[in-house]
């Protein structure tokens, strides 16, 4: 099996002799087997926080820290985490915090044994974040191995621009050559994105949070309403496991989870940070490379990410925990942050709601005495969401033009029915009903903003 560990030689040297405890490696072994006793006071030592060492260290450069003597080991276990914080609690106190609040709370809390997970803008938020409160950080991220090559350019301008060493986590090698050979190289545009992501980005995340005690990443309620609404600014994690194994022994930071995906922009650009190349380019959401592309106008950014696929299914599993499904709260954990079902959209005096009869009145008309314009949607969808602005835009610039503009809510005990006789594969599907053609006929683009499907109408009206 491939190794996955980081080595604690490519860290600073003031910073190495003190991380006893890292992502995804075995503790300090010991030359003879130890007794009960001294085995648990070894691995006390072994995580204890890095400032319990140095209370008052601030993070060095890699050149400032190659001059520096190394920091003595101490051997004097340090206070344990306070094992009755009620993070339900917590997560209220800290719901009007500011990021760089909430950042310096998780790092005093946790020292050497939380992690900040990097890979895209939001974190290196993050990480400016970490830099500002003083304390020294650590940071890992998932080289799936199919990265932009703008991503890993990413990677070495960070580590440049702040004097760190990410640690990096590798899937399996056996496992994805099993993968490839069985099932060639592009298999997610067949069958779905789940099992390469499984491999390539689940296991090791798995791994690397075995390492450490709490992890801090750069989740926004914004990036997909349908599914992330409800994520806490703290949370006992639902779905991994942390050093000491069970269930709430890890727990989940999202010091952004309040912050408009503007306001971290802002935020970036004052800071003047690194950033991916490829946000210039249109990208928003970034990903692997065969599962990423730039978004369209009026398109959601989580849309650029598997394209192909139903809105729902637009997420890879390392935050399955905070996923809600159709206007469902994701399980509760030891704090639950549920949220009630999303509410409707496309609302307005100038659309038509459709009911399951009126639709298939629509489909059994072959001489319709006007067009109809009809979009099939799930409030939930964030892609629905997204184009819900320029949806009812076009039916205001539409009324009394001769063109009806409707919805009809096509998830649910409906979606068979629309899988079935109204062509739809995804949310949202855009459908022209002609007023002397029985078939519609289906919107083949994803640009959905107001002159596009307003051209669209006009062409076959």
């Amino acid at each position: 099996m491939a190794s996955a560990t980081a080595s604690i030689s490519s860290h600073p040297a003031a910073l190495r002799d003190v991380k006893a405890a890292r992502i995804g490696a075995g503790r300090q072994q010991v030359a003879a087997a130890p007794s009960a006793a001294a085995a648990r006071g070894q691995r006390a030592r072994a995580v204890r926080p890095l400032r319990a060492v140095e209370p008052g260290r601030q993070p060095v450069s890699a050149s400032a820290a190659s001059a520096a003597p190394a920091a003595p080991v101490v051997e004097e276990a340090a206070p344990a985490v306070p094992a009755a914080v009620d993070y339900e609690a917590l997560a209220r106190e800290l719901e009007g915090a500011s990021p760089l609040e909430v950042m310096d709370r998780a790092l005093a809390m946790f020292g050497s044994d939380i992690a900040i997970a990097f890979s895209g803008a939001e974190d290196v938020a993050l990480i400016e974040y970490a830099k500002l409160t003083g304390r020294p950080f650590r940071v890992f991220s998932l080289d799936t191995g199919r990265l932009n090559p703008e991503t890993y350019q990413l990677f070495d301008k960070v580590e440049k621009h702040y004097g760190i060493r990410i640690e990096y986590m590798f899937p399996d090698a056996s496992e994805v050559q099993e993968l490839v050979r069985s099932k060639g190289l592009f298999s997610f545009y067949e069958d779905g994105h789940q099992e390469c992501c499984r491999v390539r980005k689940v296991r090791p995340l798995r791994r690397a949070l075995k390492g450490l005690r709490a992890w801090i990443t750069g989740q926004r309620k914004d990036q997909s309403p349908g599914t992330r609404a409800s994520i806490p600014i703290v949370q006992v994690d639902p779905s991994f496991e942390g050093l000491d194994g069970g269930a709430g022994s890890l727990i989940k930071w999202n010091p952004v989870a309040n912050v408009d995906g503007k306001d971290v922009w802002t935020f970036l650009r004052t800071m003047d940070v690194p950033v991916n190349a490829l946000h210039a380019q249109g990208y928003v959401s970034i990903g692997c490379e065969p599962c990423t592309r730039p978004v369209l106008p009026g398109q959601h950014e989580r849309e650029g990410r598997w394209w192909w696929e139903d809105a729902k299914a637009k997420e890879c599993g390392l935050h399955k925990g905070n996923i809600e499904k159709d206007g469902q709260a994701a399980p509760k954990a030891a704090n639950g942050n549920g949220s009630a079902g999303a509410p409707d959209i496309f609302e307005s005096q100038a659309v038509v709601t459709l009911t399951r009869p009126g639709i298939e009145n629509l489909l059994r008309l072959e001489n319709r005495s006007e067009p109809w314009l009809v979009v099939l949607y799930a409030p939930w969808c964030p892609f629905c969401q997204a184009m819900e602005a320029s949806y009812v835009e076009l039916a205001e610039k539409l009324a009394g033009s001769g063109v009806k503009v409707a919805k009809f809510r096509a998830d649910g005990e409906q979606k068979p029915f629309a899988q079935a006789e109204l062509q739809l594969q995804s949310f949202p599907t855009v459908l022209l009903f002609p007023s002397r053609t029985a078939r519609p006929i289906k919107y083949p683009s994803e640009k959905r903003d107001v002159d596009s499907l307003l051209a669209f109408v006009n062409s076959l009206r």
